[in-house]
């Protein structure tokens, strides 16, 4: 969904620089089981209202004023999940954002059992406020088969976690700088106070004072906050699926120094599930735009387990209308 410039350039673009060594990196591999993940207390527990109908809260409103659409989507395959057994496993959803959703009042989730088959399960969700549907998803379910066809391609090489910074951590190293205009710090301070569900560590973040145009690619590792464990495989999906829709659709405008968003805005999301993970564990995410034109950009994605497996994959296109960027940002 809609990100502001501030965010495009810190959290979104992860472009060519290396870590400095004279900032102190945080280790939070470790967690506590008595910290759960707000994504599972709050943002992705539904409240059951009667057979296949649900009904969902909000957490985190981006600046746009929007529904993140990540929740959504996440909230969706968390209704659908709750309506088939449980030796099936999601492997794939496709979603069409059709109206943007409100901030001020809860999502119904409507869910049409379409098929149970031997292997495969499929569920339709409407997701609905003020009567009209927001998002309609389709999610299918797939019983394990082993096969002897098996591949896929290499994970990137980039550094681990545990030897970046966060997000957090680079907006405090951009606010140090003693040229800094103020209204980048108002802007840079409210970043910092919005409480973002997951962590995200950028793998090369570009230079916050330069606008250089780079390709459209991006690297960064993220994770949900908080503690999940190993859990159910379903819910891990549905956390993967609210962890892809961030800061994805940014990574078209990386081509683009001399342009903003003015507006942009999800269409739709595709998702595919290829192996088990864990969403409170740190991924990484693998962003790439291959178009764009038409005011609209295609964007890809592959989430990447640490030991190399990749755990999903991701597809997005999205309305961009951009405007000129002024010069006054320092």
């Amino acid at each position: 969904m809609a990100d502001a410039e501030v965010r495009d350039r810190v959290k979104a673009s992860s472009g060519e620089k290396c870590v400095d060594s004279s900032v102190s990196v945080t280790n939070m591999n470790v967690k506590t089981p008595d910290l759960r993940s707000v994504l599972v207390t709050s943002v992705l527990n539904l409240d059951k209202l009667d057979t296949d109908l649900y009904r969902g809260k909000h957490h985190w409103i981006p600046r746009s004023q929007r529904l993140f659409g990540g929740q959504i989507v996440g909230q969706a395959l968390v209704a659908a999940a709750k309506s088939v057994s449980e030796d099936v496993f999601a492997h794939s959803l496709h979603c069409y954002f059709v109206r943007a959703g409100d901030p001020k009042v809860p999502v119904l989730y409507q869910v049409d059992r379409t098929r149970d088959g031997r292997s495969f399960c499929v569920r339709s969700v409407k997701a609905i406020q003020h009567g009209q549907p927001i998002l309609i998803c389709q999610a299918s379910f797939h019983m394990h088969q082993p096969s002897p066809l098996q591949h896929q391609f290499t994970m990137p090489a980039v550094p681990p976690p545990e030897d970046l910074l966060t997000v957090e951590e680079l907006i405090q190293r951009y606010l140090s700088h003693p040229d800094l205009a103020e209204k980048a710090k108002q802007g840079l301070h409210k970043l910092l106070a919005n409480e973002v569900p997951i962590e995200i560590k950028p793998v090369n973040p570009p230079d916050f004072y330069r606008r250089v145009a780079m390709e459209p690619k991006k690297l960064f590792w993220v994770r949900a906050r908080g503690y999940i464990g190993e859990g159910d495989m379903k819910l891990h999906c549905c956390v993967a699926a609210y962890v892809s829709d961030y800061s994805f659709l940014g990574t078209a405008l990386l081509p683009y120094p001399a342009y903003q968003a003015q507006f942009s805005a999800s269409l739709d999301h595709a998702m595919w599930f290829h192996s088990t993970f864990r969403a409170d564990d740190w991924m990484l995410y693998e962003c790439e735009s291959p178009w764009a034109g038409g005011s609209r950009g295609l964007v890809q994605g592959r989430l990447w387990r640490q030991d190399g497996v990749l755990a999903a994959s991701c597809a997005q296109e999205g309305v961009l209308r951009v405007q000129t960027v002024t010069e006054s940002k320092l």
